[in-house]
């Protein structure tokens, strides 16, 4: 059975570089055999973590669409913009709501737990993102996700991609190539237990 993979890019902008980067995951993932779906944060707005709010009004459905969508998935690809060294607002918002669901209904129900995630970054920087990464795979181990080791990040993104959205940069295609081999590897040994 092919594994299941979502991907989600942590960018609404109109012309965002880890948009481009989600939809080359995505090609890649599929290539070698992984059932892919990918989203946009924008059809799954949030307002911001607020306890107050949780309290009184509960888990905001959107939360609990994302919640479920990505408990259905053997593994999740985040393609991480960088922000000042760190998680963009929209990403970590989302991955806070989602950690804050407990159950559904009347079962237990913790969306992140189990799951497989893989991280790239795209920037027009040197640094391709990368420095964010390390905040990224942090908070997503504190989730209970297992973040695989293979990484991609693609510098100098405005010219990074060609006219097939395919990454020009052959070391990073491969790197690219690589990490979606390891994500789709650590979720078809987990559905083999």
């Amino acid at each position: 059975m092919n594994p299941k993979i979502l991907v989600i890019p942590g960018s609404n902008r109109s012309g965002s570089f880890n948009v481009s980067l989600a939809a080359a995951v995505s090609v890649e993932l599929a290539r070698q055999g992984a059932d892919v779906t990918r989203i946009s944060l924008i059809d799954y707005p949030l307002p911001i973590v607020d306890e107050d709010l949780k309290a009184a009004s509960g888990i905001p459905e959107n939360a609990m669409k994302l919640g479920r969508l990505i408990a259905a998935q053997d593994g999740v690809f985040l393609c991480c913009p960088e922000y000042n060294s760190s998680i963009p607002p929209l990403l970590k918002n989302m991955i806070d709501w989602v950690s804050l669901i407990s159950k559904d209904g009347d079962r237990p129900f913790r969306p992140w737990a189990g799951r497989f995630v893989a991280l790239g970054s795209a920037s027009d920087g040197k640094l391709s993102g990368i420095r964010g990464l390390y905040h990224v795979r942090s908070v997503m181990m504190n989730v209970g996700t297992q973040v695989i080791s293979e990484q991609c990040s693609l510098g100098g993104a405005s010219k990074g991609f060609d006219e097939d959205g395919r990454i020009r940069d052959e070391r990073t295609q491969s790197m690219l190539e690589k990490t979606c081999a390891a994500l789709i590897s650590h979720c078809v040994l987990m559905n083999r237990r």
